[in-house]
């Protein structure tokens, strides 16, 4: 998994010697909480628009109505939609209660549901990314009835 801001939470908090991610979960949850919720690159992009990026449901409608400027630098757009993803996955956490991070046997960041449904929020912000749908805020409308 390419986690673009691994090496920015590495150097605040130490190197992990080698731990897999997921004993970083297990270990660590809030640490990887914390290193999700980063989204440096989606939080500049944000930024430059005049919007910051509070965590909240309300911000997930903001960044559906930017536009979509990314579009234009097929460089920036994985990575972008990778930290609109694990943005979409911080709200749904911070806000829906009883969801939780879980990694997939192949390593990649999903929210699990307390339906026990896992959400694939990195796919979702790819999609919005690259297509702008689905909206970041309706993913979230629909997870958070579940």
């Amino acid at each position: 998994m390419n986690i673009p801001f691994l090496d920015n939470w590495r150097r605040r908090h130490g190197p992990t010697r080698g731990a897999a991610l997921s004993t970083m979960f297990e270990g660590d949850p809030e640490g990887v909480a914390e290193l999700f919720s980063e989204c440096e690159l989606l939080r500049a992009q944000a930024g430059a628009a005049g919007l910051e990026l509070d965590d909240s449901p309300a911000s997930l409608g903001a960044l559906d109505q930017l536009p979509p400027r990314w579009r234009d630098d097929p460089e920036s757009l994985p990575w972008l939609g990778n930290d609109a993803g694990l943005y979409l996955g911080t709200v749904i956490v911070r806000t829906v209660p009883g969801a939780v991070w879980q990694l997939w046997p192949d390593g990649r960041p999903v929210v699990r549901l307390p339906s026990g449904r896992d959400v694939d929020v990195v796919e979702a912000g790819l999609d919005w990314a690259v297509s702008g749908a689905p909206e970041l805020s309706q993913v979230f409308a629909e997870v958070s009835e579940d």
